[in-house]
């Protein structure tokens, strides 16, 4: 059964002569306790509200009312067994935020000891059952402009407006008011009701519900924020981040985001963020002069970061939530957004890896790395390279130095060799230059390769010997060097003790058999010429030099020898 009791929420009392109290009729120890129970009054009741009580508790009440009408409410209520025998009367004063409606965050006026996180003005009237066309535009007229304009974003939510959100309820609005009332079983007037209104922004506001929206206020990061607290939880501080994991199997993350710096402290923000785990590569993004955006849409996961420099502080948040879930992620990016308030003071500055080393872990989160990464070596002046067929066959995406996207110019899969061409001119500090002429069998050589997949932030130069000038098989394209060399190392280029290609070093297949440790296998550069010819690049011949020592030829080996990358 539906209890309406008959007798009007008081107006709002510009004179103080009516001062307006609530009835409340329980409490509980938790918000999703007291959401729960809202929830059940709210079939049966009009009314119905939920505030934060302090320490941990929250109130459910009816009204707002005049004292004299709230008297009467508590005592019918009462007799017919709707509400507990304990209910009481209670002042706006004795109650903090407000949790229900849900989404609704206005708050009657807080008690001196303690302030809400939000307050706003005591809710407005609700009208009788059956208001009529005057009476609804009478209504209309007492909105504020900030209410109006949230109208206005409920119906672009519904998918009834699409003009602008600009507080004016001009032929747009009407008209799309009208359609939403159509779709909701309601007379197409073009003006909302005082419960059709409420209706509006309950649907709105309803994907929120099980999220438990709760302020949280970091005084350590220096941000005041509304977080989906139903569905995540505080872990831990780790500069420049507070992580906030999964309180539950809802795969569903949240970094605040606090540091000093500049705008180039915040622009090295920017393309850390972008590299990642949690944010795919996918997505529109945009850095401006005082902060950035940065949407990551994957297959199983969105992300969405905003940050904002202000003076020298760095701030904002990331979102991570599964894919799929649009509607919820969309009014929750909305929540955050709005309520985003920076407090003083910041957490740690990041800080940067030692020279050298690939950082895996940035603040505790996963940097998103290549699905395989092998060698190459710049083979001209704009940075085309040459690299292993096997380093970028099937790959949806190939990177040269991590950063820069590559196409594949050529491939010669006999051979095993390709050529990539850069999307982004680079260029190289060295360029590889390819000796003429039979080298001497057991002279020095020396490979340059990535021999840990990129775990160090340069290559690795090994040394050996010119072991034969043909494959175990006789294949006058290769050369087998007496050297031991690694998967990562596939690609790079081989040297004479003068610094000039001699070949490539390529994966050898053996038909099931492994091979000694100390035997590789090197494309010749006769292969590697006829492969650069076909990727419209044209090899440069060596001169003839002296040996280079251990260090020199180390330098001009890691000078021309790149990272190539294979993403999924």
């Amino acid at each position: 059964m539906v209890f309406i009791f008959p007798l009007t929420a008081a107006a709002q009392d510009t004179g103080g002569a009516a001062r307006q109290v609530w009835v409340q009729i329980e409490a509980q120890p938790t918000l999703a306790e007291a959401r729960a129970r809202a929830r059940v009054y709210a079939r049966d009741l009009p009314d119905v509200n939920g505030f934060a009580l302090g320490r941990g508790w929250y109130a459910i009440a009816l009204g707002p009312y005049r004292e004299d009408e709230a008297e009467r409410v508590l005592q019918v209520y009462r007799r017919e067994g709707v509400i507990a025998r304990d209910s009481y009367i209670a002042r706006s004063s004795d109650f903090g935020r407000r949790f229900w409606p849900v989404g609704d965050a206005s708050a009657p006026a807080p008690a001196p000891e303690e302030a809400p996180l939000v307050t706003a003005p005591d809710p407005a009237p609700q009208p009788e059952p059956g208001e009529t066309l005057r009476e609804a535009r009478a209504g209309e007229a007492r909105l504020s402009r900030e209410e109006r304009e949230e109208l206005q974003v409920a119906l672009q939510w519904a998918g009834v407006y699409d003009g602008a959100i600009d507080a004016a309820f001009g032929r747009g609005t009407r008209g799309a008011m009208a359609r939403w009332q159509q779709q909701n079983g309601f007379e197409p007037t073009g003006v909302l009701t005082t419960r059709q209104r409420a209706a509006l922004m309950g649907q709105y506001n309803a994907v929120l519900e099980d999220l438990g929206l709760e302020t949280v206020r970091d005084t350590r990061a220096g941000i005041e924020i509304d977080l989906p607290l139903g569905v995540v939880e505080f872990d831990r501080h780790e500069a420049p981040f507070a992580h906030y994991q999964p309180s539950g199997s809802f795969p569903a993350q949240v970094l605040l985001i606090s540091q000093p710096g500049d705008r180039t402290t915040m622009t090295a923000l920017y393309d850390i963020m972008q590299s990642l785990e949690i944010v795919p590569e996918t997505g529109p993004r945009a850095l401006e002069s005082d902060g950035f955006t940065l949407t990551g849409e994957g297959r199983d996961t969105v992300s969405h970061t905003r940050v904002w420099l202000r003076g020298r502080e760095i701030k904002g948040f990331t979102l991570v939530w599964p894919a799929g879930d649009e509607a919820r992620l969309t009014r929750l990016l909305e929540e955050m957004e709005d309520s985003f308030t920076p407090l003083p003071g910041t957490l740690d500055a990041i800080v940067a890896p030692a020279t050298g080393q690939r950082v895996d872990l940035v603040a505790g989160l996963d940097v998103r790395r290549p699905d395989r990464v092998r060698t190459g070596f710049f083979v001209d002046a704009r940075g085309a390279v040459m690299t292993a067929a096997e380093a970028v066959q099937g790959c949806g995406r190939i990177t040269i130095n991590e950063t820069t996207e590559a196409d594949i110019a050529h491939l010669d899969e006999a051979f095993g060799v390709a050529v990539l061409r850069p999307r982004d001119q680079l260029a190289p500090a060295q360029v590889a230059r390819f000796r003429d002429g039979l080298p001497a069998v057991l002279s020095r050589v020396a490979v340059a390769g990535y021999s840990y997949e990129g775990l160090l932030g340069a290559p690795t130069v090994t040394f050996g010997q010119l072991a034969a000038l043909e494959g175990l098989d006789g294949e006058t394209h290769l050369k087998r060097l007496a050297l031991s060399a690694r998967a990562g190392d596939a690609g790079g280029p081989v040297l004479d003790g003068s610094g000039a290609v001699l070949g490539m070093l390529v994966p050898y297949e053996t038909e099931g058999r492994s091979l000694p440790e100390g035997v590789s296998f090197a494309a010749t550069n006769g292969a590697l010429r006829a492969v650069l010819d076909a990727g419209g690049v044209t090899p440069r011949a060596a001169t003839v030099e002296a040996d280079l020592s251990g260090e020199a030829l180390t330098d001009r080996a890691e000078a021309m020898t790149a990272l190539v990358g294979c993403w999924e």
